[in-house]
C-alpha cells in the first residue's frame, strides 16, 4: 500500500501536469488561429498577384533600377 505521503506527491504532480496541458492547449489554439489568419492573407496576396500580373500582362521590362 502506498504510503500517504507518496500519494499525496503524486497527486500534487498531477494536478502541475493537468495546468501544464491546459497551458499548452490554449496556446495551440492561439497558434491555430494565427496560422488560420496568415493562409487567409496569404491566399489573398496570391490573388492579389495575379490580379495583377493579369492586368500587366508580360510586358514589363527588364530594366536596371534608376540607382544604377
Amino acid at each position: 500500500m502506498m504510503s500517504d505521503e507518496r500519494l499525496i506527491d503524486i497527486e500534487i504532480k498531477i494536478a502541475f501536469l493537468e495546468d501544464t496541458i491546459q497551458e499548452l492547449n490554449t496556446v495551440v489554439c492561439e497558434q491555430q488561429k494565427q496560422i488560420d489568419r496568415l493562409e487567409a492573407t496569404c491566399n489573398f496576396l496570391l490573388k492579389r498577384v495575379k490580379i495583377l500580373s493579369e492586368a500587366t500582362g508580360d510586358n514589363i521590362p527588364n530594366e536596371k533600377p534608376p540607382h544604377y
